[in-house]
């Protein structure tokens, strides 16, 4: 999808283990037009920008990631928490800045 002129779009800092996290799930993002590839490149120096469809998209792998328990089968694990932090942000941001 392309911007247009009245689409907003928000930056967020992701490190540590959200991104290591989020990384490792880009496989699940094949129809997101590019975003699997920017997180991939991302390295969590600055903030990286998204829109409101790169948002939603993060937060449905996020929520289907999270909800397998083939991923995280030990829902108190370091990993489990970063990446469900990742989500609770990222849901916040959305709602800030696009509901």
């Amino acid at each position: 999808m392309k911007p247009g002129s009245k689409d907003k779009k928000i930056k967020i800092l992701i490190s540590g283990k959200e991104l290591s996290e989020i990384q490792r799930h880009t496989c699940s993002m094949a129809e997101a037009f590019g975003l699997d590839r920017r997180i991939e490149n991302y390295q969590g120096k600055c903030p990286i920008g998204f829109y409101s469809w790169d948002l939603d998209c993060l937060i449905d792998v996020i929520d289907i990631v999270l909800d397998d328990p083939g991923n995280y089968p030990d829902k108190s694990s370091e990993e489990y928490k970063a990446l469900k932090k990742l989500q609770d942000r990222l849901k916040d941001e959305y709602q800030i800045n696009f509901d």
